[in-house]
């Protein structure tokens, strides 16, 4: 199975100037437009959490376009972990 057709899952921790820019309603139509599913959401310490689920090399170009965010943002660090196929999304939603 080539890469395009591969089924990828990740779940990053985006840090710096995340929150209050737009990030989350940013990161949805990005991933929509990618037809990644997964979800997005604030955490209490100001970093922005999400996970991603699709085609490697889609799953792969959201994770670089996180690495950047929305113009207002200022993203400092990224953390990356893999995580094993589920398959449990139907959708990309903004979780509260």
């Amino acid at each position: 199975m080539d890469n395009q057709n591969r089924r990828k899952r990740v779940k990053i921790t985006i840090s710096g100037r995340v929150q209050g820019v737009s990030f989350r309603a940013w990161t949805k139509r990005t991933a929509e437009s990618m037809e990644l599913t997964g979800w997005v959401r604030n955490l209490h310490n100001g970093d922005v959490e999400a996970v991603f689920e699709g085609p490697e090399d889609k799953v792969r170009e959201m994770v670089e376009w996180c690495r950047k965010g929305p113009r207002l943002a200022d993203v400092t660090g990224i953390q990356i972990s893999e995580e094993a196929w589920r398959g449990e999304f139907r959708n990309f939603s903004i979780r509260f």
